[in-house]
């Protein structure tokens, strides 16, 4: 008999703001050894992130880290609150960063406006009440992309634009991972309770990410890959060194890793993504190694 591994139902939709609320449980090391291309890509792989005119939210029980995507074009979108929360509004209780791979955007916060340009961050703390997105041009949409975790204080909203965000060079292009690293929210940057967030792009000619390939239990992650040609795919690799599993991705889709799970990938074709974290601590370099020859 084929196990079938799909710990997913859909949340309806509040009156107020539209959309629905995917929720995710999380899934142990060995079931997520006996899974299919399918039931991995079910469980992991967050697709059609981007739709016109509205927000896909995904709850996943990894740290209870929300994940979402909003493409406002014709219209301002509202950040809806949901049944699942037992919340008043959408952050009574948690705090989000949203970062722009898109067009110029707006997120408007409590009536102020963030605007935010092509990797560029804004944080909002926890209180907040209400939040919305919108793009300043149709023909060029904003991609908004945000990460949401649990909060246990109030710290201020405030935006990084990209030149501001400590870039670092890293790799090699002996070893095609010549990579520029920016850091957002992360202990030395924007402040948060647990959420950190930052972006990393590939230089032309480079496209393996996250090399040497980590683990660390004190914390989940999630990945968006973007500014991948259409044509072109990530291979993401995922489980423990010794197991991994891979996902074949596309541009614009996002990907949960499991504390206890590798997160690296190779594309055919340089790209850039945003990681983001929630868990234990903030430490950007909390990470245990897992150096590619020991792999499996």
């Amino acid at each position: 008999m084929k196990l079938q591994f799909a710990n997913i139902f859909m949340l309806a939709p509040t009156q107020k703001g539209g959309g629905e609320m995917e929720i995710r449980f999380a899934n142990g090391i060995n079931e997520t050894k006996q899974m299919d291309t399918d039931q991995l890509r079910s469980n992991f792989l967050v697709s059609d992130l981007f739709v016109p005119d509205q927000i896909k939210l995904v709850y996943s029980h990894y740290d209870r880290v929300i994940i979402g995507g909003i493409q406002p074009v014709n219209k301002t979108v509202e950040l809806p609150n949901h049944p699942e929360l037992r919340a008043d509004y959408f952050l009574e209780r948690r705090e989000l960063g949203v970062i722009n791979v898109g067009g110029d955007g707006i997120v408007m916060a409590d009536g102020k406006e963030f605007v935010l340009r092509k990797m560029d961050c804004v944080y909002l703390g926890k209180g907040t009440k209400s939040v919305k997105f919108k793009s300043k041009s149709k023909k060029e949409p904003a991609l908004l992309y945000m990460l949401s975790a649990p909060a246990h204080h109030t710290y201020p909203n405030k935006v990084m634009v990209k030149e501001k965000a400590s870039p670092v060079e890293l790799g090699s292009v002996e070893t095609a991972n010549k990579r520029t690293v920016y850091k957002y929210i992360h202990l030395e940057g924007l402040k948060s309770c647990q959420l950190v967030m930052g972006l990393t792009m590939l230089a032309p000619g480079s496209v393996w990410n996250s090399i040497p390939p980590h683990t660390h239990t004190r914390r989940m992650e999630v990945y968006l890959y973007f500014d991948l040609p259409a044509e072109h795919r990530i291979m993401h690799f995922m489980g423990e060194p010794q197991q991994t599993r891979h996902l074949v991705m596309a541009s614009n889709e996002a990907v949960i890793s499991p504390p206890w799970s590798t997160h690296y990938g190779c594309g055919t074709f340089n790209y850039g993504f945003i990681w983001g974290m929630a868990g234990e601590n903030l430490v950007y370099t909390d990470m245990d190694p897992a150096p590619v020859a020991s792999l499996k």
